[in-house]
């Protein structure tokens, strides 16, 4: 396979997937665009393996897990972090203000619970493929799975 045909097949999955991380399509974009420029630089290494696509996910997942701890997101970062003061607006339908309530709910929790529970609930892998991904231990991540269900069980009784 080569770099065209991975990136023609996978690039709106991988796109899907960085939105459900970040909560912002145009932050998901930058970071695909970002991973996809990091796989082009490496695609022998990349084509390579058992499972590309998996290797290409793990490469976004540490770009997401890192991505405000380098200064040129600093200084490009555009917007503020949500505030909880400021309540988010939505739409009248109830379906999407249950959307927009979870967005906000995860997007307190911090990167890796987030990003271990969106492998699991949204692109549906096993721990195992979450652990290779997150670069952790299966215990790792079913306690960050847990520990980020029981924060959004905590918040959503609150907000009851």
């Amino acid at each position: 396979m080569t770099y065209e045909e991975f990136a023609d097949s996978r690039l709106s999955a991988l796109l899907r997937y960085a939105v459900m991380l970040t909560g912002d399509p145009t932050t998901a974009q930058d970071l695909v665009q970002e991973t996809m420029v990091r796989v082009q630089l490496h695609w022998t290494k990349v084509s390579r393996t058992d499972s590309p696509d998996g290797y290409v996910r793990k490469i976004l997942t540490n770009q997401f897990i890192d991505m405000r701890r380098g200064s040129w997101w600093r200084r490009v970062l555009l917007w503020p972090d949500l505030d909880d003061s400021v309540p988010v607006t939505s739409d009248h339908a109830d379906e999407s203000a249950e959307r927009d309530r979870m967005w906000s709910l995860l997007a307190k929790l911090p990167r890796r619970q987030r990003a271990a529970l969106v492998l699991r609930y949204y692109e549906d892998l096993p721990d195992q493929e979450i652990a290779d991904i997150l670069g952790c231990a299966v215990g790792t991540v079913r306690s960050s799975i847990s520990r980020g269900l029981g924060t959004l069980r905590a918040e959503l009784v609150e907000t009851l």
